[in-house]
Formats: structure tokens, sequence, C-alpha cells
């Protein structure tokens, strides 16, 4: 029988280094990420802000996703996993030619050597091709950048967020990304960060954290009072970041490999047993089960488990979960109301306790717990484990430590400098008048439309169901809506 053209020998399309099953993996595991962002966060952070605030919660969310993929391909890949420029940082360069897409994918920086000069673990070289590998860390870089919007939503100005996005990616996220994955100076040095404890969620909460003091606190009565406007629509997107982080643990090894099984699975129990713990507490302390509380101790446990994902045995992930659905509580519930500075910077969304304190947590529990058979398929470093195993653990607890502290500063000064150079130019709060407002002050365009809302959205200025309309606009001021006769 003749063999399908897709699976002859020697085809272009199908180079001797590609391996389909890696490929088709890696595409998979970036979809899914991607998911988790557009439509997951986009749908959760409409849904659990106030109703006058889903639009631009929402908005948000979307144009991060769009505005890092452009500047990602065109400067920010390279940057983050090119040839070294500074110990800390890749020389940026476009990620768009085919001659670099279609090649083999590799990491330049990452071959590793012993002190001796001898080549201890070779350069990263995936066996699928660098497009697989671009769109990949994009969807990382997009998450990344939306997270940190849930520290800043129902005030910032959207132009400011507009021009803090392409900056901040550029002069803090491939920083991170670069040091930690790319071949940097805290890679080389051994420290473990599975799947973007730190480059993505300790950087994201301490960023975010760092954003809402700048821009400064919501109306008072928002801050008071900031129910979610759509419960069920929040668990919908909810659903979707938790089972997207299959992709976000299951691709980090750059192979379908047993690394990924292990990674997915602790990634589920981990979330698990995070989110039961969290609803337990809630009992205990206030007497039911909040749905909210529920999505947060599964978000906790997702942080708290990415650091490690591969490389914790399950028992071990249970162990995390554990910890991240208790420890982030106590931030969350008692030492921020205890605490003058937290109740000072008003983080929308909690981000620095549910991704700043687990990220911190699970990075450092992953100094403790990391395996170090598991350890020896995926890391760079021969001998990495954790401090529970003996030998150099003490060690890598210690390198834990001080990697989260380089991502806590480097984040802190870079994200001041950005606002501060963007406030010269924008102001980063919308005026209170249109706090009062919201989404139809900044957008002109409501959640929930009812007939007579009194909304300010002009069709012939933005669309319109109906694009042979002309003339002056009728809905400028006043009523829109369709008029039932009963």
């Amino acid at each position: 029988m003749a063999m399908a053209p897709a699976y002859e020998g020697n085809l272009p399309a199908s180079p001797e280094w590609l391996n389909k099953g890696d490929n088709a993996w890696q595409m998979t595991a970036a979809t899914l990420v991607g998911l988790q962002s557009m439509p997951g966060l986009v749908i959760l952070y409409a849904s659990i802000v106030k109703k006058k605030w889903a639009v631009n919660s929402a908005f948000m969310a979307l144009y991060a996703f769009a505005a890092v993929l452009i500047c990602w391909v065109l400067v920010a890949y390279r940057m983050a996993f090119g040839e070294k420029l500074l110990p800390f940082w890749g020389k940026g360069g476009p990620a768009l030619g085919q001659k670099f897409l279609v090649r083999r994918a590799r990491v330049p920086a990452s071959t590793h050597y012993y002190k001796n000069g001898r080549v201890e673990t070779e350069m990263e070289e995936p066996f699928f091709p660098m497009a697989s590998l671009v769109y990949f860390q994009f969807t990382f870089a997009a998450i990344t950048m939306i997270l940190l919007a849930g520290s800043v939503l129902g005030r910032m100005n959207i132009k400011a967020w507009m021009a803090f996005v392409p900056l901040w990616l550029v002069f803090s996220y491939t920083v991170g990304a670069f040091s930690l994955w790319g071949g940097g100076f805290l890679y080389h040095w051994g420290v473990i960060d599975y799947s973007g404890g730190y480059v993505i969620h300790l950087s994201s909460g301490i960023a975010g954290f760092t954003a809402a003091y700048w821009v400064g606190p919501r109306i008072k009565s928002d801050r008071e009072r900031f129910p979610p406007n759509n419960v069920l629509l929040m668990l919908a997107g909810a659903g979707l970041l938790w089972m997207g982080w299959s992709g976000f643990n299951g691709g980090a090894p750059y192979a379908a490999n047993v690394v990924s099984s292990i990674a997915v699975l602790n990634t589920n129990i981990c979330a698990a047993t995070s989110l039961l713990v969290w609803t337990t507490l809630d009992v205990i302390f206030f007497g039911k089960p909040s749905v909210i509380g529920a999505v947060q101790g599964m978000m906790t446990g997702l942080v708290c488990i990415t650091p490690g994902a591969g490389l914790v045995q399950s028992w071990a992930a249970i162990v995390m979960g554990i910890l991240s659905g208790s420890i982030p509580w106590v931030s969350m519930m008692i030492l921020h109301k205890k605490s003058s500075l937290l109740q000072k910077v008003d983080d929308t969304l909690g981000v620095f306790h549910t991704h700043a304190v687990a990220g911190l947590l699970g990075g450092l529990l992953t100094g403790l717990l990391a395996e170090p058979a598991l350890c020896r398929l995926v890391l760079p470093v021969t001998n990495s484990r954790g401090a529970f195993y003996g030998g150099s653990g003490g060690v890598q607890f210690l390198k834990q430590l001080v990697a989260a502290m380089f991502v806590i500063g480097w984040n802190i000064v870079s994200t001041t400098i950005i606002l501060l150079v963007i406030q010269l130019f924008i102001p980063l709060r919308m005026p209170d008048e249109h706090l009062e407002i919201g989404d139809d002050a900044a957008h002109g365009e409501e959640a929930y439309a009812l007939w007579g809302d009194g909304e300010k959205y002009d069709p012939t200025r933005h669309g319109s169901l109906n694009p042979g309309t002309t003339g002056v606009s009728p809905y400028v001021n006043g009523a829109r809506g369709v008029t039932i006769n009963l």
C-alpha cells in the first residue's frame, strides 16, 4: 500500500530533526495556554468585577494579548531567548523571517559548562521548528501581562495601559525570562523555575502591586463594595484557566515526554488540594463556602505547583496544595487587614496574594522538594535536588531565595520607572467623574445594555449592526435599544 505523502521521508516540510509528536504537543500546549488568556481571563475579569467595569476589564486583557504578540515577534522574543547581550538580557531582534522560523528551535545561550570549561549540558534544541517555540513562549508573556492587569482594574487610564504593556514586556518580562529560562545568570547558576513561578507569577504579582501603588486606588464606593456581576460566567473563565494549565506546565519540557505527563498530573492534584483547603478555611472561619474563595484557592494551587510541576513527586504536590491553600489565605484574609501598606495599596483582585505570595511559596518549596531523579531528566545542572534529599539541596534552597529577591527587586524598580515616565505624558488614573460611571465613560459601551440605561455609545463612530445607517446619530445622548410593542 502506498505511503501517505505526509509520512514520506526526506520531505522539505519534514526534516530529519522534526518530531511530529513533540511539535503537535507543543502547538497544542501553546493553544491551551493562549486559551487561558483569550478567552479565559477575558471572561474571568469581565465577570469578577462590578458591572460598570466589565467591558473595561475585558478590554485590558484583550488589548494586552494582541499588543504582546506584535511586540514579541518584533523584538522581545530574542531579548528573552536569543543570544546573550548581558548576563540578564538577550540581543533583541525580529522573529519574523522564514529562515529563522522554519529551522530547528534552539535557545542559543543555554549551553551549560563545568567550571573547567567542558560542556555539562548541550544547548537546548527541541525537535520542532522555531515558530512553535516563539508562539509557545508568547502565550506565557501574554498571560503574565494580563495577570498584572488584575491589580489595576477599575481605575487605570486605558491609554496609560496601552503604553505600559509594550514597555513592561520589553524592560521587565524579558529580563526575568532570559535570566531564568533563556540562558542568563540565574539559569546557569542552577535556579529552578520549571514553568514560570518566578518568571510569570512572582513578577506579575510584584509588578501588579507596584503598579497599583503608583496608579492609585479606586473610588471609595468601589473599594467598599465590588461584587462580581456574573458568578457563573466567572466560573467558566476559571475553568478555562484550570484546564489550560495542563498546557502551561505540560509544555514546559519542550517535548511530549514523561516529565510532561508528571507535570500535568501534579498540576491538577495541587490545584484540587488547594481549592479544597481554601474552601475548608472559608467554612471554618466564615461559616459558609465562597465561590470566589474557591477560585482563589484554585489559582494559588496552580501558581504554587508551577515552579516545580515536573520535578516533584505527586505526594509533594499534595503538600504544596495544602500550603498554597492556607498560606495565601492567611496573607489575604488576615495579614492584609493588619498591614497598613497592604491596606494602602488597592490591589483590585489580590494579585499580590494569589500570584506573588503563591509564586514565591512554590519556588521555595521546589527548593525543598525537587526530586533528584526527576531533576536529572530536564535540568541543565546535574545533581540538582531539593533540600529534603540531602547533598547540595540546601544550596538549592538558597539559590531559590536569591533568585526571588532578584525578580522582586527588578520588577519594583522597572515597573516604577516605566509608570513614572508614562505619567509625564498620560495620567495613570482616570478622573473621578469617569470612575463614577465606569465603562460608558471609558469606552462608550456597557456590558449589559438595557433599554433606557442612557448610554452614550455612538454606532456611527464605532460600527453598527446596521451598516447602511447614515446621518446624525440619534444615540449620542439618551437611551438606545429595542422598543417592544406589547
